[in-house]
């Protein structure tokens, strides 16, 4: 079950309204600078394993670097069931959009966006790495208010980054395989996918709150 919430929660990331129009721009961007298809497609691949590896490695490293100091561990042990309910609370909050929340990015220069590109599969590969950085206020609550939270929980946690990480490659990865075989309806698609993760970020953000409101009463009220 840790395994699937943490590859669910890739997926939805990816898929929030900012990382999928900067996934779609940054992939038919690509697609302009390069004219035969396997390399467009190739280039989506080394896109798409930028995110992915990104998304992995900065969880790995964050995970690693809080249980190698033993005070900040040994406090988490105590604490962070305690501290896990509210977590869970506010990121629920902040997917139903109740809490809004200005998240500063990382952003390119159109220059540097030609070089990427103009670079092959290693500069669409440095390009996704990149944009992967560029939090929005939904990815940022999934990432550093779920994901990290339950991966120091859990004797599994240094694996649950990697799994959030290929979630967070997969539709990206399909609307690359698209852009290269040069589907028409992308578009549409595109307004479909964007309408169902409303809905997908709203049953979440729910079901965050109703965990968050257990754990708490269970580590901190104790009312049942």
């Amino acid at each position: 079950m840790i395994f699937l919430t943490a590859l669910w929660l890739g997926i939805l990331t990816s898929i929030s309204p900012c990382p999928l129009a900067t996934n779609v721009a940054a992939i038919s961007f690509l697609a302009k600078k390069i004219t035969h298809p396997f390399f467009v497609l190739l280039s989506g691949i080394a896109y798409t394993f930028g995110r992915m590896i990104t998304y992995a490695v900065l969880g790995f490293i964050l995970i690693n670097s809080i249980f190698s100091i033993p005070q900040v561990a040994q406090f988490l042990q105590k604490y962070m069931g305690k501290a896990l309910g509210p977590i869970l609370i506010v990121t629920g909050l902040i997917l139903l959009g109740v809490i809004k929340i200005n998240f500063p990015g990382l952003s390119l220069s159109q220059k540097h966006h030609n070089k990427l590109a103009e670079a092959g599969a290693p500069g669409a590969f440095l390009l996704g790495a990149i944009f992967a950085l560029a939090f929005c206020p939904v990815s940022a609550a999934l990432f550093f208010g779920s994901l990290i939270p339950l991966a120091l929980q859990s004797k599994f946690g240094v694996i649950l980054p990697f799994i959030y990480g290929i979630g967070t490659g997969l539709p990206v990865l399909v609307f690359a395989i698209a852009i290269a075989m040069g589907v028409t309806s992308l578009s549409r698609w595109f307004n479909k996918l964007t309408k169902l993760e409303y809905y997908m970020r709203i049953v979440t953000g729910a079901i965050f709150i109703l965990v968050g409101i257990y754990y708490t009463d269970i580590y901190i009220l104790k009312i049942f």
